[in-house]
């Protein structure tokens, strides 16, 4: 049975859970997803989002489970992005009195998504709306991640309906976050944030700063678990993530052909640990680039070799260092120490094009880019180590 479940007086959870989902944007879901929907049984009867398209007969029964479809007066749309928006055809054509609300950039986008399935009405920062003895505000959040996010708050229940903000791909048939392994969520959400909201750390930094000045017993994302006791957690881990601040530790990431980048990626490692600097060994093929980054987010270190194969790098390393690229902003990178390695037979061009990206993003590059043709012996892998040493010292 596809339960409803009452999260407070007269507010339901009415969402989908989608428990097989292992891949959203390139970035792995290992823990599945929730599209978390809430239903404000008040004078005016009010959803808030939605659910992926695929789950809309999910979204349906659950909200049936409460009141008639029809009985809606009120949808309030608080992204765009289809995972949260993709069951609106559906909604619109059950729910015919309803008035539909997004910000003035959400109803631009549902608009070219959906076409005139409703008549969408703008909201701006401070507007509010009486749904009866509840007034609803709404505050902006662009580009936490697209331009048209915004957020609903609550005051009369002290609910904050916080969207992509404090979320995580987590699958759970539990909703409050005492009810779930915290060690597990707190994981999925800094996974989730590495992957999906870090270039944006400005605009979520401001996002928590709203937070801050809010009543909350309760913050309730699109995503993963509601917060409760564990808001004041969520709230510091946030602190810290839009903080852009680096750790000193050093993730060493490679691919190799015949295990000499192999060597020079442990002894570059080695080199880390006996300096006491946290380190994390990371070969390409074992391990997938959505996990590197919420190692990566925070690291002081990124160390990526490659051997040159065919005159250029490793397919593995173009492919991690696309996806960081687009994840890792230059604010952060100046703060950041890059280390470009790797092997070669006759030309070293797939460990300088490593360098080149990493130079592009905005790293600093204190020592040269380490080459070696060929197999790597014990004395030039002592030198690695000497070098990694110069590139700590010159980092401080």
């Amino acid at each position: 049975m596809l339960t409803a479940k009452e999260i407070a007086k007269d507010i339901w959870w009415v969402g989908a859970i989608d428990w097989n989902e292992r891949l959203f944007h390139g970035y792995t879901t290992e823990k599945g997803i929730t599209y978390n929907a809430y239903l404000i049984m008040d004078e005016k009867v009010t959803l808030i989002d939605t659910a992926k398209a695929p789950f809309a007969d999910e979204l349906m029964a659950r909200i049936s489970q409460v009141v008639d479809p029809a009985k809606i007066d009120v949808v309030i749309s608080n992204h765009v992005e289809m995972d949260h928006s993709g069951s609106l055809p559906v909604v619109a054509k059950a729910c015919p009195n309803a008035t539909f609300y997004a910000s003035t950039k959400g109803c631009e986008g549902l608009k070219a998504h959906y076409g005139d399935i409703a008549e969408f009405h703008p909201l701006k920062t401070g507007d509010e709306l009486s749904i009866g003895k509840r007034t609803l505000t709404f505050v902006e959040t662009p580009m936490v991640h697209w331009p048209d996010n915004m957020v609903t708050y609550d005051a009369t229940d002290q609910i904050l309906f916080s969207n992509d903000a404090f979320g995580q791909h987590f699958a759970s048939s539990k909703h409050f976050d005492v009810d779930n392994d915290m060690c597990e969520v707190m994981k999925q959400a800094r996974k989730y944030y590495a992957n999906i909201v870090l270039p944006y750390s400005p605009q979520a930094a401001k996002a928590a700063a709203v937070v801050k000045t809010l009543d909350l017993k309760m913050i309730c994302p699109a995503h993963g678990i509601i917060w409760t006791e564990h808001i004041p957690d969520i709230v510091a881990a946030y602190d810290e993530f839009t903080s852009w601040n680096v750790v000193d530790k050093a993730a060493v990431i490679y691919d190799s052909m015949w295990k000499s980048t192999e060597k020079m990626a442990k002894a570059i490692c080695e080199a880390f640990v006996e300096e006491d600097v946290q380190a994390q060994y990371i070969n390409l093929n074992d391990t997938h680039e959505s996990d590197i980054l919420a190692y990566v987010m925070d690291a002081k270190y990124v160390c990526v070799g490659s051997p040159t194969l065919n005159m250029q790098m490793m397919p593995n390393v173009a492919k991690f260092l696309t996806y960081f690229r687009g994840l890792s902003p230059k604010p952060l990178n100046a703060k950041r120490v890059g280390l470009a390695f790797g092997s070669y037979g006759w030309a070293p061009k797939g460990p300088k094009d490593v360098a080149a990206v990493l130079e592009e993003i905005g790293m600093q590059m204190p020592v040269e880019t380490l080459t070696h043709q060929w197999i790597p012996g014990q004395a030039y892998l002592d030198s690695i180590q000497e070098t990694v040493r110069e590139a700590i010292a010159k980092s401080l």
